[in-house]
């Protein structure tokens, strides 16, 4: 079994700490409504992440590289922005979906630079596809959602 280049080890981690960043950010989205819709939406699109962070972290530890162990700074404090948001705006389903969508589009920009790397192993492009094709679909998902609402 082949080891990841340091380079595809640290995209990879650094995928897998906004990953833990998203699933939080779920999380808080969930907590922060009462909206009949969102609050299933967020809380099950909180543990789709969580899978994604138990898919990437198995396959990072597969090519023999040590995986992050939680999210980032700019996670927590984007998340602290989330609960001021939502204070201050009584809790806006609106605001929240704005927040959701700019998000899912930073992740799939994440997704696609890591792919771009011809070094990686089908395995890993395989699985960084699949998780990038369920997030492009969640945005399409929340765009709709936040027409609807």
């Amino acid at each position: 079994m082949s080891k990841y280049t340091e380079s595809i080890g640290e995209k990879l981690n650094n995928l897998l700490e906004k990953t833990y960043d998203a699933e939080k950010g779920y999380k808080k989205a969930a907590e922060n409504t009462d909206h009949n819709t969102l609050k299933p939406y967020f809380s099950k699109r909180s543990e789709e992440r969580n899978n994604f962070g138990r898919e990437l972290k198995a396959e990072i530890l597969q090519f023999g590289e040590e995986p992050e162990k939680g999210g980032s700074i700019m996670g927590s404090a984007h998340r602290a922005w989330m609960d001021t948001k939502a204070f201050f705006s009584g809790e806006d389903a609106e605001s929240m979906l704005e927040e959701s969508i700019r998000g899912e589009k930073a992740a799939v920009n994440e997704y696609e630079e890591v792919l771009k790397d011809k070094l990686l192993p089908p395995s890993t492009a395989s699985l960084l596809n699949e998780q990038m094709n369920s997030i492009k679909s969640d945005l399409k998902t929340i765009q709709f959602l936040e027409d609807i609402s």
